[in-house]
């Protein structure tokens, strides 16, 4: 938070020992390390409790996306509830069996005609 190194903490020293009594200085600088550990510990709970919602945050964001992910590939493969492995080998196996679906007799009528042109004419 503050960036303090050994040469601006000693010109904060030299400028207490001028302007703070020496008979007060001890209290001052327990009362300056009390406050300097409260700030801490305040900075140190409140960076705690921001990646907590973070990772709240992150995990409420997987969770949405892997719900959609789920419900697109329902959709894409076409589960409407029930789902049934060996549907297509059942069908695939009677369609064997049954053989091909074979309509009645076509009527001439409906028969295309051929044309009767020669080739080359």
């Amino acid at each position: 938070m503050f960036d303090f190194d050994a040469g601006k903490l000693i010109v904060i020293g030299i400028v207490a020992l001028v302007a703070i009594p020496s008979k007060d200085l001890p209290r001052v600088l327990r009362q300056l390390g009390q406050l300097t550990g409260k700030m801490r510990r305040m900075a140190a709970e409140f960076q705690g409790q921001f990646m907590d919602a973070m990772r709240e945050a992150e995990l409420h964001d997987l969770k949405k996306d892997l719900e959609k992910e789920v419900d697109s590939a329902v959709k894409g493969v076409g589960l409407n509830g029930s789902f049934d492995p060996m549907e297509q080998a059942r069908k695939q196996i009677a369609d064997t069996v049954e053989g091909p679906k074979v309509e009645g007799p076509k009527k001439l009528a409906d028969a295309p005609t051929p044309s009767k042109e020669e080739p080359g004419a």
